[in-house]
């Protein structure tokens, strides 16, 4: 059934019409999902018409947690300064800043996943589903599940919203331009760790104190 608010919430994720909206839903039962994927393919999705444009102004957002052993830059491009100086533009980079720093994305999107790294995970995967005796032929099609699932680990984009686990950050995005009227895009950040990459010396400190006492 395709109710009053699914059209609503359509509506505003993707800036296309009410009627646009309700007939998506109605020709893919309800799904919301494939509702914007339809739009998109009939053009009607603002967001996606928009998605094309140049976005060359924007701002630089820092976020620090756990007292400084976390911290994040990030670039958010938008089309204008005017729209990069406002309150939901900046609180949507807020929130970006914070899900690199909770959720530790490696990667914008799975385009910028090198290939090689790519293939040595589903190297790895294959393994452990053999491993595991799944037979020969189910094997390929379970890598690829758990592909799948490794984009949605290391690619922001794809990574479920912190503040909303069932929308993805891209989905968040894809929001804010039907909203604020703009393209919108995650040029590159930065995730710093305090003492990421520093062997730290560990020692028996019993034995020390021992030798101390000699």
């Amino acid at each position: 059934m395709v109710t009053a608010e699914l059209v609503k919430t359509l509506r505003e994720r993707t800036g296309a019409g009410m009627m646009d909206c309700k007939k998506a839903l109605v020709q893919t039962g309800g799904d919301i999902e494939k509702a914007i994927d339809l739009l998109r393919e009939q053009g009607l999705a603002a967001a996606a018409k928009k998605a094309g444009r140049i976005a060359a102004e924007g701002v630089v957002t820092s976020y620090i947690h756990g007292g400084g052993k976390i911290g994040v830059l990030v670039e958010i491009n938008c089309e204008t300064d005017f729209v990069a100086k406002t309150e939901g533009f900046r609180d949507l980079a807020k929130d970006i800043a914070m899900q690199i720093a909770a959720a530790n994305p490696q990667y914008v999107e799975r385009s910028e996943v090198p290939h090689d790294v790519v293939q040595r995970e589903r190297e790895v995967l294959r393994a452990q589903a053999l491993n595991e005796g799944k037979p020969e032929k189910i094997v390929e099609k379970m890598v690829d599940g758990r592909i799948e699932k490794f984009y949605k680990e290391v690619c922001l984009l794809e990574q479920p919203f912190i503040r909303d686990t069932d929308r993805t950050v891209k989905d968040l995005i894809t929001e804010s331009i039907a909203k604020i009227g703009e393209n919108i895009s995650v040029r590159r950040f930065t995730r710093y760790q305090l003492g990421e990459g520093i062997e730290k010396k560990t020692g028996d400190f019993a034995s020390e104190v021992m030798g101390m006492l000699k």
